[in-house]
């Protein structure tokens, strides 16, 4: 029996060439650029276009498997809320980002509860989108909450003081605190603050405790409506 034995090299080629994403936009030039970002990201993959919920759909049904699907919140033919459900469904195990224009902090919060593994800004960087598409394939999720979004989406309502939250948390808590609210792994906090990843669960499993909140989401969701937002997104 001939064994053949391939270099890691050789392997993540292979891997890569299996790789499939689909991008969902009623928008043809909005739906083309992600489509060209993404090929850029993983230039071995296959990239999938679709204009309608109905079209992927349709690509999901016919394929062997997707990698990853982009999918607009705001779909022309009112799709919406409602589409992000449904493809969830149909796609299973396969992470579905949301790419939207919009910055409501609702709008995210919700993608999230739905099944998305991270919401896109349609004016994000080539740089955010590789990111976010890192953590989904890591099965962590990306949540973007921007300075510009707490401000405009959380000011009119009333707030509690930012340090009834901060005061319960150690500095290195609050540290982890901030870097998760800026959708960073377990793993990118751990190299950032020079620590082992298993101190960074501990950190972050205690965080939950105080905040009273069983996981990343509801942390977002506890901070946007508290006024605190990560130093630096």
């Amino acid at each position: 029996m001939e064994v053949q034995v391939r270099s890691g090299r050789d392997e993540a080629a292979v891997r890569n060439k299996t790789q499939k994403f689909l991008v969902v936009d009623d928008h043809p030039l909005v739906r083309h650029g992600f489509a060209l970002s993404v090929g850029e990201i993983h230039p071995d993959a296959e990239v999938v276009e679709a204009g309608s919920l109905g079209e992927a759909l349709e690509v999901v049904e016919r394929s062997n498997g997707l990698t990853l699907v982009l999918f607009d919140l705001n779909m022309g033919d009112r799709a919406g809320r409602d589409g992000v459900r449904r493809m969830v469904e149909a796609l299973g195990d396969t992470p579905l980002l949301v790419i939207s224009g919009s910055d409501e902090v609702s709008d995210i919060i919700d993608s999230v509860r739905m099944g998305a593994k991270g919401y896109i800004l349609k004016t994000s960087s080539t740089e955010v989108l590789e990111h976010a598409i890192k953590l989904a394939l890591t099965g962590e999720t990306f949540l973007p909450l921007p300075r510009a979004v707490l401000a405009g989406n959380v000011a009119s309502e009333p707030q509690r003081q930012t340090g009834q939250i901060l005061d319960r948390l150690t500095d290195r808590q609050r540290d982890v605190f901030q870097l998760l609210l800026a959708g960073h792994s377990n793993k990118e906090i751990a190299r950032e603050l020079g620590v082992l990843e298993g101190t960074v669960k501990v950190h972050v499993r205690a965080i939950m405790q105080k905040l009273g909140v069983r996981n990343r989401t509801q942390v977002a969701v506890v901070a946007a409506r508290s006024g605190c937002f990560p130093e630096e997104v």
